[in-house]
């Protein structure tokens, strides 16, 4: 079952959960807020995905913007940035959906078809 990691009150969230429901996919909605993977989960899911880590990153968070990330982020190693990750929930973009090596971050429909929709 697809972990998906969202904010209860992230409309992109509720937008990528209803379609999920629409095609009948199952999932297991987490509070990304309330249950932040840790660094070595973090970890597991950016090498499965083959991404950057700073595409983990919900760089048009306010929290994102408060600790000027930015400009920090390029001079930060990945330890770090898994680390920062892990710290909070808001700092991660959302949804974040895995099942095993598959990984999708945020919502774009069109990935969503071609990853989740079998």
């Amino acid at each position: 079952m697809i972990k998906f990691y969202h904010y209860p009150n992230c409309t992109t969230c509720k937008k990528a959960a209803k379609f999920l429901s629409d095609y009948g996919v199952s999932y297991e909605p987490i509070d990304i807020v309330q249950h932040t993977p840790t660094k070595e989960e973090f970890r597991k899911i950016i090498d499965d995905s083959g991404m950057e880590i700073k595409k983990f990153f919900n760089t048009h968070g306010a929290k994102y913007r408060e600790l000027n990330l930015k400009d920090k982020l390029a001079d930060m190693n990945d330890e770090e940035k898994l680390e920062l990750l892990a710290s909070d929930g808001m700092l991660v973009k959302r949804p974040l959906a895995v099942l095993g090596e598959t990984v999708t971050v945020g919502f774009k429909e069109d990935e969503y078809k071609k990853t989740w929709i079998q």
